[in-house]
């Protein structure tokens, strides 16, 4: 199931803010972050250039955001070094900006990227 036009304008613009502030603009040609809707999930991502092949871009997943109509909540998910995907600890919930919050704060650091 696809997310409503409501639900995907407000996850849209709420990543496009959260995603323009977090790669330094001396890091910009190598490094950028997006997302992806795929029906009802939202994938947040890192791409980077590629080693051997600078023109090539690869994606590493870094979160995922599922939203259950039934319920109107969102669960959070975290890629794991092979690229499953792990329900995260925190119950499902209707704010998707906290869940959000929680993947910038990172404090099991499951969601790994730009930090040390």
């Amino acid at each position: 199931m696809s997310l409503s036009e409501f639900t995907s304008r407000l996850v849209e613009k709420k990543l496009g803010e959260y995603c323009a502030g977090r790669v330094h603009e001396a890091l910009s040609h190598r490094v950028r972050l997006g997302w992806a809707v795929e029906g009802d999930c939202v994938t947040l991502f890192e791409e980077r250039r590629g080693l051997l092949d600078p023109e090539r871009w690869v994606r590493l997943d870094m979160a995922r955001f599922r939203f259950d109509p039934g319920t109107k909540k969102w669960k959070l998910y975290y890629a794991d070094a092979g690229s499953a995907w792990h329900a995260y600890y925190l119950k499902p919930r209707p704010d998707f900006e906290g869940l959000l919050r929680e993947v910038d704060e990172d404090p099991v650091r499951v969601f790994w990227w730009g930090r040390g």
